[in-house]
């Protein structure tokens, strides 16, 4: 303990005032949910649904004539792409992000489209055509997010009811004027909001990166109910992972992206036969672990969660939808690779992931149209670099400099999403976010800490300060970048 002390005189000391730091439970930076987007299809998804079940719980759902929805900013740019259309609709109808069946998702659009239609919670009809009472600002932004969406509906006795909504990435929403409030504060025993924070608990109790995070959940659900719920997202991001490389055709959308993972996998595999996921992965094996080999199935497990999220499959937020393939791709590489697939391993690279997440989550945004992909694709090669390196027995210290070196090689990276849709470069990008995470791990756990001369803290200030230098073009308004050089005859979106 004193040679880890004399390792860190300048650490911060963590100020216990919980109006201080921000409590994010690991399961709100992992969310199950729907593609193509976590800020554009699962967040506006999640505000429609919380919109419609405060008109209910103040009595009026059955007084609710009219509706109409008013989208703005990036969400009005890039919403057909995205999905944040389909998304408010099943919102207000009351699905369950987490639990509705994908494969009902078209012919419930088209259901509400044909009659002009919809079930308020599935319990009240009132009429709603989309293509005139879902409205897309593309020209205004309101001032706390770029992803707004304001909610408007008129009573039978004439009253009108309006809510705004913010998508801040990741899925996370926030309703207009909440963000002022003072909101319950979790008291955990390890308050985190800095790298520093996380690395002075883990050196004043001796405890690893996931155990510090382990003791903080506590304060939210027990033991039993964490490990439960990190077996149902492993479960997840592996179904993602076998159904994505079993899956041929084009992607939605109007881009003409072939599916790449089915042909790839098909190739890998060489024939070799299989009829499960237990199977395919003894399979993976049998092929040894060359470094060309290994590294086509690190990309291949990427593409495959993307292009089942560009295909609005199910996919765990990791921290978002647009990077939801970099941090399963990793895991997995592990698992089949490094022998990794032990219950207790899965949970490490977790809880450990999840906290490199809320961190950046405070400290700069996990949102693209905030901060430009860097705030996606950056934060989940950080996230993953940091749950690799813990599970392969690096220090607390090589762990966050896992994460350092993976987004310190992200920094000023744009969004520009071709066409408004999360396919190009998304889907590629999640596969150079895998693999500079698996290299910012090995450089990390062949270094000695203290002889690194740039700190996390350090990169998360200057992400969060690129942020803000960015132009607007570059972040998720498919205004700039390849977004506007590639072209493209597309459909309107």
């Amino acid at each position: 303990m004193t040679a880890l002390m004399s390792l860190t005189g300048k650490i911060t000391m963590q100020k216990q005032n919980n109006s201080t730091y921000e409590s994010i439970s690991a399961f709100d930076i992992f969310k199950i949910g729907v593609g193509p987007s976590s800020s554009h299809t699962l967040g506006p998804w999640i505000a429609a649904k919380r919109f419609a079940e405060s008109i209910n719980e103040k009595g009026l759902l059955y007084q609710v004539t009219e509706l109409r929805v008013l989208l703005y900013g990036s969400l009005a740019k890039t919403g057909k792409g995205h999905g944040t259309d389909v998304a408010v609709q099943l919102g207000l109808c009351g699905d369950d992000p987490e639990t509705f069946d994908v494969e009902q998702i078209t012919p419930k659009l088209s259901d509400i489209a044909h009659m002009k239609k919809l079930v308020l919670l599935g319990k009240h009809e009132v009429e709603f055509d989309p293509r005139e009472d879902i409205e897309f600002f593309m020209t205004e932004n309101l001032p706390f997010h770029p992803n707004a969406v304001t909610f408007l509906v008129t009573l039978d006795n004439g009253e009108s009811i309006a809510e705004t909504w913010y998508s801040v990435g990741g899925g996370f929403v926030v309703k207009e004027g909440e963000e002022a409030e003072e909101k319950e504060v979790t008291q955990l025993p390890f308050p985190i909001n800095t790298a520093d924070d996380l690395l002075h608990w883990c050196i004043k109790t001796g405890m690893h990166v996931h155990e510090v995070v382990m003791e903080n959940e506590l304060m939210w659900r027990n033991e039993k109910e964490i490990r439960a719920k990190v077996k149902n997202i492993w479960r997840v991001m592996k179904e993602c992972i076998y159904r994505g490389c079993h899956t041929d055709g084009m992607l939605p959308g109007g881009l003409n992206v072939k599916r790449r993972s089915f042909e790839l996998n098909k190739k890998l595999t060489e024939g070799r036969s299989y009829s499960n996921y237990n199977d395919w992965v003894e399979v993976i094996r049998s092929g040894g672990n060359d470094f060309k080999y290994t590294l086509d199935w690190v990309s291949c497990f990427a593409l495959a969660v993307n292009e089942e999220n560009a295909s609005f499959g199910r996919v765990v937020t990791a921290p978002t939808n647009g990077a939801a393939g970099v941090i399963p791709a990793v895991l997995h590489y592990y698992a089949v690779f490094c022998g990794g697939d032990a219950e207790e391993s899965i949970l490490k690279f977790m809880l450990t992931a999840a906290e490199l997440g809320s961190i950046f989550k405070k400290g700069a945004t996990i949102s693209a149209a905030m901060g430009g992909c860097q705030a996606e694709i950056g934060v989940s090669s950080a996230m993953a670099a940091a749950g690799l390196t813990e599970c392969m027995g690096g220090t607390q210290q090589q762990v966050l400099m896992a994460a350092e070196i993976a987004m310190e090689h992200h920094l000023g990276l744009t969004c520009d999403p071709i066409g408004g849709l999360v396919q190009i470069p998304c889907i590629e990008r999640n596969t150079m976010g895998a693999i500079k995470a698996i290299t910012a791990s090995q450089l990390a756990l062949q270094t000695i800490p203290e002889y690194a001369l740039v700190p996390l803290d350090a990169v998360i200030k200057t992400m969060w300060n690129t942020a803000l230098d960015m132009n607007f073009k570059y972040k998720e308004t498919a205004d700039g970048g390849l977004a506007v050089h590639v072209p493209l005859s597309l459909p309107e979106c």
